[in-house]
């Protein structure tokens, strides 16, 4: 595969692990909605849904899956619009979603935030190298 392939194929997988959070979310709220009889209207704000639902631990990854990984999307999308891949970004990239598949893991199951905070920092941090070393080595090149 090239490297361009693989920053795609990194952000599709990390994408599917958006799906897939996603329909567990769905099958977690529905089976707790009808368990409680709770009517969906009354859970429309995030606010109620706290409030009335017991699990929210897919709904929380989901949500995550909307903030840090953004950044590095926008990194691999402008890697790939510049055609300027280094080598090292397509390791990178699939170390980060290897991270997020852990973190994800970690959070629709048993939850433990000590267990799962240091896979966050290391993803926040690998991102932050990685935009970091990307802009040097765009602009040196």
């Amino acid at each position: 595969m090239s490297l361009t392939q693989h920053l795609v194929a990194a952000c599709t997988t990390l994408v599917m692990l958006t799906f897939v959070v996603g329909i567990r979310m769905f099958h977690v709220r529905i089976k707790d909605m009808r368990a409680r009889r709770i009517h969906p209207q009354s859970v429309a704000l995030s606010l109620h849904r706290s409030q009335r639902l017991e699990d929210s631990r897919a709904s929380d990854n989901f949500n995550h899956l909307f903030e840090l990984p953004v950044v590095f999307y926008v990194l691999c999308l402008t890697a790939i619009a510049t055609n300027h891949i280094p080598i090292w970004l397509p390791a990178c990239a699939w170390l980060f979603v290897a991270l997020r598949m852990v973190h994800s893991a970690i959070q629709c199951t048993y939850n433990k935030v000590m267990h799962r905070f240091p896979v966050f920092l290391a993803g926040c941090f690998l991102v932050a190298a990685m935009w970091l070393a990307y802009a040097i080595s765009y602009i040196s090149a």
